[in-house]
């Protein structure tokens, strides 16, 4: 199974980076290779925030959408994500933010992403294997880019 993990310190706020990963029908926006998104289902229940969405990602004929439970504890800032249908046969992601700084020097975000996952085809799950760890930080990238370019000209 495919697994890695990343690390990023971003120029913002731990919330407002919190909003910006829960705001899942924005991926297709700047997420490399994420086709569609759509949210079926989010609730807060003041110390959590469920969603339920899916995510079609490839390109050209090579298209899956796949179906996950993304949960935010917020009491430890804590993201929590796995799928409940399409082509995957598990995958877990956690996103874990921890905010660093002050008023006077301005605020920074240490994001931690860290991701497992199994393709049900063995094929591509090979495949998937080799290039991994390039496009994680691809998508990582991006991320942080657009957090970045979104929050730049708002007050830390």
């Amino acid at each position: 199974m495919p697994k890695a993990s990343v690390k990023r310190l971003i120029d913002n706020r731990k919330d407002k980076l919190i909003e910006f990963v829960l705001d899942i029908e924005k991926y297709p926006e700047f997420i490399p290779f994420c086709d569609n998104s759509k949210v079926y289902e989010k609730s807060d229940n003041g110390e959590s925030i469920n969603i339920i969405a899916d995510l079609t990602i490839g390109k050209g004929p090579f298209k899956d959408t796949f179906k996950s439970d993304v949960k935010l504890n917020k009491k430890n800032d804590h993201i929590h994500v796995v799928n409940l249908g399409g082509p995957l046969n598990h995958l877990e992601n956690n996103w874990k933010f921890i905010e660093v700084g002050n008023d006077t020097d301005g605020y920074k975000t240490e994001v931690l992403f860290d991701i497992d996952f199994e393709i049900e085809n063995k094929f591509l799950n090979v495949l998937m294997s080799k290039s991994f760890e390039f496009g994680l930080n691809k998508i990582a990238d991006a991320f942080q880019r657009r957090a970045e370019d979104l929050y730049r000209s708002t007050d830390n």
